[in-house]
């Protein structure tokens, strides 16, 4: 039996600190995700990928990298590593996370996408702000309707969502969460990048397209993959049901035998 606050979705609310965690931790996802496409898209950089693909692939593994070494650190593990609204919603409707403290984590998240994503804009200047990098900011392919992005973020979070869960319901196997998280974004960003952006977090794409004023589309990045993690959560329930799997003991991404404090 896992010993953490949040553990079987009580409804004492956690710690703020726990929330400044995600504040901190976000903050840092979105400072190497805009370092990253600010190097990787700036013509005038020195590793300079001219293709999208290319450029995606090598993003998508830094991406993936930068998640575990998040989600195992020190934060990560008091806070739960969850860097994505929708992963705290889906963890909360999956009755291991408390629901007083769903406000304050998704809040600390967008205001960390924000500040990273400002902090980036004084690291490295005028060229985070350029039409080749734009904040990082992500959007679809010419000629991808909005209902085409919103099913792909829909989606893939409904994936990932059945994916967190399994691994939650199974305490001897959620040590291997945070890669299999990784490397499922991994692939949503090679995947469906070029397509639809490849988002599916609202906190990856909140700070830079209010900081490139892109919000026609915000709206289906903000919410789809919300809807994503409703249904997501709703088929875990579901399958829990059927296959009697063991009831889930944390929220926390590296797994309930890390001490949270």
């Amino acid at each position: 039996m896992s010993d953490d606050p949040g553990a079987r979705g009580g409804s004492r609310p956690l710690p703020l600190s726990y929330a400044g965690c995600e504040f901190l931790l976000t903050t840092f996802l979105l400072f190497s995700v805009v370092t990253a496409v600010r190097w990787l898209r700036d013509p005038g950089s020195g590793v300079y990928i001219a293709s999208l693909r290319p450029a995606l692939a090598v993003l998508a593994g830094l991406t993936a990298v930068l998640l575990v070494v998040l989600v195992l650190s020190p934060p990560g593990r008091r806070s739960g590593g969850h860097m994505n609204p929708a992963v705290t919603i889906a963890v909360w409707l999956m009755d291991v996370f408390p629901g007083a403290s769903v406000v304050p984590y998704v809040a600390a998240q967008l205001a960390g996408s924000a500040t990273g994503v400002a902090l980036g804009r004084l690291a490295w200047g005028a060229p985070v702000a350029a039409k080749a990098t734009r904040y990082a900011a992500l959007g679809p392919a010419p000629g991808i309707n909005s209902s085409a992005v919103f099913l792909g973020e829909c989606g893939c979070m409904i994936v990932l969502t059945v994916l967190v869960g399994y691994f939650l319901a199974y305490p001897a196997r959620n040590r291997w969460l945070p890669v299999m998280i990784a490397l499922a974004v991994a692939f949503i960003i090679i995947l469906l990048g070029p397509v639809t952006g490849g988002v599916v977090n609202p906190a990856r794409q909140f700070g830079p397209a209010v900081f490139a004023g892109q919000t026609t589309d915000l709206w289906i990045y903000l919410t789809a993959p919300i809807v994503g993690a409703v249904l997501g959560a709703g088929l875990h329930h579901l399958l829990y049901r059927r296959f009697k799997t063991r009831q889930p003991l944390t929220y926390k991404l590296a797994g309930p035998r890390i001490p949270s404090d």
